[in-house]
């Protein structure tokens, strides 16, 4: 089966060079990103839906902090120097390599000299193209992201971009499909109160959650710009500029909310008024411009309590 001698070759296989042949719209080099690094002023970047990411690099036996191409709203063709083994996840897209229909959610193998081709998204935003060994270029600070906001992490891939594959691969998966849930047309994400709750009117938070909200153009990988119901302040005057986390749901003075994703700003000079946790932040990576989106208060577990011994027993 040829599916196994690719598996071969790629494992004793060095050199391999992927030569994006279009982009697509917008298509950048992301890991898992820069952590630790804020008090630096560097933000850490990384996939905006990181669990998409690991699930890529799982799927053809990388490390889950492979390097991979994110593309947003599909549209790649990319040519394989040699063989290799592929994966996508994330935004649902039609896939051919070699002219052939392929799969998302599993691996695939590659010949060498073959086409990968991805249209565009059914659903969903943002689609991951992991390939075994990881794309290769020059990680800096510790990562190979591509940061939009300050710049940092490898140029975006222009026609003609030849990507190299680096060596981290791990162990092959025993599973040929990944099977997940669909993108919800209308999604409700979980958020907890954030720092600055208190510089809105009371019931801002349950306003907030309180009826959709419909994501605006002007998103990117930085954040989602939200349109719908107003937040408004009771503190008056500004608030001194402070670090903000992803996920967080900062409010300028026009009370609409902006969700923080993988290319925020380290600080910022508005109150957040919420925070995303993390499934919610992945699933906010996913959304286009006129979704609509919901949020509703996460659910705080209550700490069990161990029971000692009864009296007199």
């Amino acid at each position: 089966m040829w599916f196994a001698q690719a598996r071969r070759t790629i494992l004793s296989y060095s050199g391999l060079v992927i030569e994006i042949l279009r982009p697509g719209p917008f298509t950048t080099v992301q890991d898992l990103g820069r952590p630790g690094r804020a008090a630096l002023g560097v933000g850490c970047s990384g996939a905006a839906d990181r669990a998409s990411l690991r699930l890529a690099n799982r799927l053809v036996g990388n490390v889950e902090g492979a390097a991979a191409l994110e593309l947003t709203y599909g549209g790649l063709c990319a040519r394989f120097g040699a063989a290799a083994v592929v994966a996508l996840t994330g935004a649902p897209c039609p896939v051919t390599v070699g002219g052939r229909m392929a799969g998302m959610d599993g691996p695939i193998a590659v010949r060498a000299g073959q086409e990968l081709v991805v249209g565009m998204p059914t659903a969903g935003l943002r689609t991951y193209v992991a390939v075994r060994g990881g794309i290769g270029v020059p990680a800096v600070l510790g990562s190979r992201s591509t940061d939009t906001l300050s710049g940092i992490g490898p140029p975006v891939p222009q026609p003609g971009t030849r990507l190299p594959v680096g060596g981290q691969g791990a162990g092959f998966p025993n599973v040929d499909l990944a099977p997940r849930r669909a993108l919800e047309a209308e999604p409700v994400l979980q958020l907890r109160p954030g720092p600055r709750e208190d510089w809105f009117e009371p019931g801002a938070l349950a306003a907030l959650c309180s009826s959709a909200y419909e994501v605006g153009a002007q998103s990117n990988r930085i954040g989602v710009r939200l349109g719908g119901r107003v937040l408004r302040r009771a503190a008056a005057g500004e608030l001194a500029s402070e670090g903000v986390v992803r996920g967080a749901l900062q409010v300028p003075p026009d009370g609409l909310p902006i969700v923080f994703l993988a290319d925020h700003p380290v600080t910022g000079g508005y109150p957040v008024i919420a925070v995303l946790d993390d499934a919610g932040v992945d699933r906010a990576g996913q959304l286009r411009p006129g979704d609509r989106v919901r949020f509703r208060p996460a659910r705080v577990r209550a700490r069990a309590q161990a029971a000692g011994p009864a009296a007199g027993a």
